[in-house]
């Protein structure tokens, strides 16, 4: 979540297509040494222990733009728990945590939860003496075989989010070598070979690994200074290169998590990650499966509720599904809008599913009890719906 600095919205494709993109990234990056911890460069290197095997009846595909669990509709009936302890995984995990909160979403009806996978970017990632990525560590690989393993178990869809801005923000221990990263082709290469890909591999096994997301809110990795403002064209390179390793290596599906609606429309904006952009500088295979857009009241000024309007409203592509990513669980409180109101309204515009933050309450948007309060309502409604496969 960020509060947006009015714009102007003239960046346009064509003037994105115009300029061809190479490495700009200068390499200089902090010289301190690797966390650490083994690390293992490629999926073949590692060695899975227990890893979940999914015969694939439950895994999440894309048809005719909406979801499909095991062959059958599936509405996402989901929530945000983006961390139990801030940098769990390769810090502070704590299964115990995870395997008690999902079994209690699960009972409640929520079917999916949005989890952050490296949140400050200082923990669990490596890199060189040039800022390459070199791998993970042992533990934070660890962590997350039991974070799916858990998922497997109580049967929660995960929309796994790989990185946030937060990455990127100055004091963070490794904000330089993740923006370097993101604006030099080698060092994306490095990103994507020795965290993506082995990311994709060794849990592409897992029916409820069901989605990546590539990074919370990129747009205040543009926008912001405090995150780098860095230009779009390296940042959709970037997607477009994460996007083409998970996709040639496993059936997970990808989207990004963007926070302002205008950047995932071509009516609003600009989509920064539709299919012509991200095959532009990345070539093939490199495409969104879904698009996941976040919301809370400060947007309504310039771009109303999407609580009541539909994704074709905002101009979304709706040949893919289109999720609220993240939104207040307490719902709008600017137009009177409670979460149980809300996701029904979402449901009935035709939206394919709605992730409030946060199921912990991190924050003052809401908790556990709105949360469930929303989901009850819909299980009630729509239960072969939200769990299909039961």
């Amino acid at each position: 979540m960020k509060t947006f600095r009015k714009r102007s919205a003239a960046f346009l494709v064509a003037s994105l297509m115009c300029l061809s993109f190479t490495g700009c990234g200068t390499g200089t990056t902090e010289s301190s040494p690797a966390e650490s911890g083994a690390s293992s460069s490629a999926a073949e290197n590692l060695v899975p222990v227990e890893l979940v095997q999914s015969d694939g009846s439950a895994r999440i595909t894309v048809e005719n733009g909406h979801f499909k669990a095991g062959g059958k509709d599936i509405w996402m009936c989901g929530t945000n728990t983006p961390w139990d302890n801030w940098d769990d995984f390769g810090r502070d995990f704590d299964a115990a945590f995870w395997r008690e909160h999902f079994a209690a979403l699960r009972e409640a009806g929520i079917n999916s939860s949005r989890v952050w996978i490296l949140c400050s970017g200082s923990y669990g990632i490596q890199f060189d003496e040039t800022g390459a990525v070199t791998g993970m560590t042992d533990k934070f690989w660890n962590d997350v075989d039991q974070l799916m393993a858990i998922a497997a178990e109580e049967k929660i869809y995960i929309m796994a989010t790989l990185m946030s801005f937060d990455c990127c923000k100055t004091g963070n221990k490794n904000y330089k070598r993740f923006r370097a990263m993101i604006q030099d082709d080698a060092l994306t290469e490095s990103y994507v070979q020795n965290y993506v890909i082995p990311f994709a591999k060794r849990y592409d096994s897992n029916d409820y690994l069901y989605s990546i997301d590539l990074c919370n809110e990129p747009d205040w990795i543009h926008e912001n200074a405090e995150s780098g403002k860095i230009d779009w064209k390296p940042l959709v390179a970037f997607f477009g290169k994460c996007a083409q390793g998970i996709h040639q290596n496993s059936d997970i599906l990808v989207t990004t998590g963007i926070g302002y609606i205008p950047n995932n429309s071509d009516e609003r904006g600009t989509n920064v990650v539709s299919d012509q952009l991200l095959e532009y500088y990345a070539g093939a295979d490199s495409y969104m499966d879904f698009y996941s857009v976040h919301f809370y009241d400060w947007m309504i000024e310039w771009h109303k509720n999407p609580f009541m309007l539909s994704p074709k409203d905002y101009g979304l592509d709706t040949k893919k599904p289109n999720v609220l990513g993240e939104c207040s669980a307490k719902g709008s409180e600017k137009d009177g809008i409670d979460l149980v109101q809300g996701a029904q309204q979402l449901y009935e515009n035709g939206w394919d599913g709605v992730y409030p933050w946060t199921s912990t309450g991190t924050d003052n948007n809401g908790g556990f009890a709105e949360v469930t309060a929303y989901s009850k309502n819909m299980l009630a409604q729509i239960k072969d719906l939200i769990f299909p496969l039961d």
